[in-house]
């Protein structure tokens, strides 16, 4: 519940400034600050100006013991306006109806929080996300363009003409998009509409890195040594990155989310051009400005960022820090709340440095301030402040209880914070992973595609739950105060079973959220978490979260922000072939499947090709299977039944080993699951069957040619594919046909050309750039296998091409002499 603003109002005015003040005092603003992490029994002297015409109090005043957990830290109390005290501290309703300036999970995440206070919501859409879960949940939704987010989510011009086409009187941005952009709060300032963010200035002042930095240095808020100035020569900022001495950060100062960013390790002028030019084409693209800063990079540093929150009348908090150290191409997948291994005093710091950065801008809203945390030297530098709400903010709602969409909702109103310092509550610990159509093992490449089957564990809460008094009991900055709570699951997504996840935003499909007394707890209720969400039609990082989770140094808690690499062969290892017992799983899934269990439109096509029938219940049924990354790596499954639901199985692996399986007893007790009994212990198996595509030719080396089956065990996914027949395989065709050979560079991903950097005839060294693409807001560069001469390219700038195209054939061979 949110506290009524009359007690919060009589909670931020001491008793001694309203014996002074008088009645007609309006509540403490912008100039007012009350630190609240102590008490004090001392007496203070407080003395103000004396002019009524610009609203300042001018009476003098004493204190004697300030019976509260606040002492006033200021002389000087500013007034906004005089009016009389009733009117002041009325709290101010809610919107009626808000328009929601995204998609995805935050949209979905800010309509919950809308239908919890009654507030309808208006949602806008692409032409591709017509049929979105977002659209579906709100109110009411309007097309605004095509896929392209220049041509839909950020036309700014579309998203007003709705907000007055359906009555919408505020507009919540979520995150990306539009959400920091200041002309766009500007404009619906101008249109008598409200921005449920910060104002302009502030995301003008934060939005640049350098200007935010010299701005933090003038607050005493510590930054990392760098160039933040104007002079953007590239010959200039290489001397630059010299005295700061390599390796160096290269960084849009209008970026966020990794994009526009690059590491610089190696002190040759070739190698900080080429990242010059790719942070700021990145940065252009993605952000309109290719302004670049050039900063110190900590070799061992950890990213800590701290959740503020500021209202219009000049109160601010910190709710706390999470750390999100742990990253892949400079973007978070995993968060967690509090940060592991920080001392009360570190914590206090942090967040008092984080309040000083908010106020140096007058920040209104929910912002994030985060900071560089060097593991060598235990010394934070402010980085950035990201100045809307957060993907990750649901770690911080956790342990301390609160929605922080309706705090966004109250500031937005004109109302005070809920709750002072001293009352935000630090409880437990929360972990979020963020679940990503990628391929971890492809250097976590997007994937797009269906989500032909989508199972995930049963939340046990939509939103955050508020803690008891009884709680709250204990010191509120160590996250000790949990004895009592309940461990609990959430869940944010914008996707369904059957949703489309394409190339035109990013391929974020859902947050799993826990909360556990402790860390340990918490890790622990992540890893079942994962073991139960399962995905078909995309490739994801759910096995590898899983993987990270059960990783010991990361359960120690030693986290950096080159956790990955430097843990790469453990997050990593080997792919082992599938076990006997897996491969005996499959075969009997088959073979009840085919054996008449489902109606015959979802039988294998060639099933009555390899099996026989003698009469009765007598039945026998050969499966062979093979991994997808190697056909030649094939097993052999032997069923035999004598009696219903009675196998002898024999499996014969890729190695040629054997295995049998005596009298297993096995039924399927759905279409997607398999209960068995190998080796006396009984199990229930999910295997998801994906059918070939239509019409396209079975290929022996394309697995996606052939039915794949996808059997979640035991936190793992393995996939295995059924092979077809000899004959049927003599008929088909290697879709990619030719462009297998030696030298061809060809899409990983469905993409867009951003630049084709060779022409016919040119001469390449093995290791050049080549071509770049686009997919999912991430740009890759594909580099010459050989070298040689280009004899063929298949693509042009500006060009969406599908996975698999054939991109640049490049002869190998000693380049030719011109």
């Amino acid at each position: 519940m949110i506290p009524s603003q009359r007690s919060l109002a009589r909670r931020h005015l001491t008793s001694a400034i309203a014996r002074t003040a008088g009645p007609a005092t309006a509540a403490v603003a912008p100039r007012t600050f009350l630190q609240t992490h102590s008490r004090t029994s001392a007496a203070r002297i407080g003395s103000v100006n004396t002019s009524h015409s610009n609203h300042w109090i001018h009476r003098s005043f004493a204190t004697e013991s300030l019976n509260s957990e606040h002492t006033l830290f200021t002389d000087y109390i500013y007034v906004t306006k005089r009016v009389h005290c009733e009117a002041d501290t009325r709290r101010r309703p809610h919107f009626d109806k808000i328009l929601i300036a995204n998609r995805g999970e935050i949209a979905c995440r800010v309509i919950r929080t809308a239908r919890k206070l009654g507030i309808k919501t208006v949602a806008v859409y692409s032409e591709v996300d017509k049929d979105s879960l977002h659209v579906n949940l709100a109110d009411e939704a309007y097309c605004i363009g095509p896929a392209p987010s220049a041509e839909s989510y950020l036309r700014m011009d579309k998203i007003i003409e709705v907000c007055h086409r359906s009555g919408a009187q505020a507009v919540h941005p979520g995150y990306g998009f539009l959400s920091e952009n200041a002309t766009f709060a500007e404009k619906l300032a101008q249109e008598g509409l409200v921005f449920i963010g910060p104002p302009a200035s502030a995301i003008v002042s934060m939005g640049s890195k350098s200007e935010s930095k010299n701005i933090m240095s003038a607050a005493g808020v510590p930054c990392v040594p760098g160039y933040h100035g104007d002079n953007q020569d590239p010959t200039f900022l290489y001397e630059e990155a010299k005295k700061i001495g390599f390796p160096v950060l290269i960084k849009a100062i209008h970026g966020g989310g990794g994009k526009g960013m690059r590491i610089v390790s190696t002190q040759t002028p070739q190698t900080f051009q080429e990242a010059l030019s790719s942070a700021q084409r990145e940065s252009l693209k993605a952000f309109g400005n290719d302004t670049v800063l050039v900063e110190k990079y900590i070799q061992h540093p950890r990213h800590v960022e701290v959740q503020v929150f500021a209202d219009s009348h000049g109160n601010a908090v910190s709710l706390w820090e999470r750390d999100c150290s742990v990253q892949r191409r400079n973007q978070k997948i995993i968060e967690e709340a509090p940060a592991p291994g920080l001392t009360p005093e570190l914590r206090a710091d942090l967040g008092a440095k984080a309040v000083a950065a908010a106020r140096a801008v007058n920040y209104v809203g929910a912002g994030t301030v985060e900071f560089i945390f060097d593991n060598d030297t235990q010394k934070f530098y402010f980085m950035e402040m990201n100045t809307r709400l957060q993907v990750e903010h649901p770690v911080t709602e956790m342990i301390t209880g609160l929605d922080l969409v309706e705090w966004q909702l109250e500031v937005a109103a004109g109302n005070f914070l809920p709750l002072l310092q001293s009352e935000v509550p630090l409880v437990g610990h929360a972990f979020e992973a963020r679940i990503y159509a990628e391929n971890p093992r492809n250097n976590f490449l997007p994937d797009s595609g269906r989500l032909l089957y989508l199972s995930t564990p049963t939340p046990t809460t939509v939103f955050a739950t508020p803690f008891s008094a009884d709680q709250l009991s204990g010191d509120n900055t160590s996250g000790n105060m949990s004895s009592s709570i309940q461990p609990s699951l959430r869940i944010e997504q914008g996707f369904t079973q059957g949703s489309q996840i394409g190339v035109f935003y990013d391929p974020m499909i859902a947050k799993v959220v826990v909360h556990g007394r402790d860390r340990t707890e918490a890790l622990r209720i992540l890893r079942k978490a994962l073991d139960e969400y399962h995905v078909v039609g995309v490739a994801t990082n759910v096995e590898f979260l899983r993987t990270l989770a059960g990783n010991t140094a990361f359960i120690a808690g030693q986290v950096e922000t080159g956790f990955i690499p430097n843990h790469f062969d453990e997050l990593f290892p080997p792919v082992a072939a599938p076990a006997p017992e897996v491969l005996a799983r499959a075969g009997l899934f088959v073979a009840l499947r085919d054996n008449n269990s489902l109606p015959a439109s979802k039988q294998s096509p060639w099933a009555s090709l390899t099996s026989r029938r003698f009469g009765g219940d007598a039945y026998e049924r050969t499966v062979t299977l093979q991994t997808e990354s190697d056909p030649d790596a094939q097993a052999i499954v032997h069923i035999v039944s004598a009696t219903p639901d009675i196998f002898n199985i024999t499996v014969r692996d890729a190695a040629n080993r054997t295995t049998t399986f005596s009298s297993v007893s096995a039924h399927l007790t759905s279409p997607t699951a398999l209960s068995a009994t190998l080796n006396a212990e009984l199990t229930t198996t999910t295997i998801i069957s994906q059918p070939p595509p239509a019409k396209v030719p079975v290929s022996r080396d394309n697995a996606s040619t052939m039915e794949r089956l996808h059997i979640f065990n035991g936190g793992q996914k393995i996939t295995l594919v059924l092979s077809a027949p000899k004959w049927l395989l003599s008929l088909g065709s290697d879709v990619l046909g030719a462009a297998a050979a030696k030298g061809a560079l060809k899409a990983p991903m469905p993409s867009l050309v951003v630049e084709v950097k060779v022409k016919v005839g040119d001469n390449v060294e093995k290791g050049q750039a080549v071509v770049v693409l686009e997919s999912m807001k991430t740009e890759t560069v594909l580099r010459a296998s050989t070298s040689g001469v280009v004899k063929a390219v298949g693509c042009k700038n500006g060009e969406m091409v599908e996975e698999g195209r054939e991109l640049v054939d490049i002869e190998a061979g000693v380049p030719e002499q011109s």
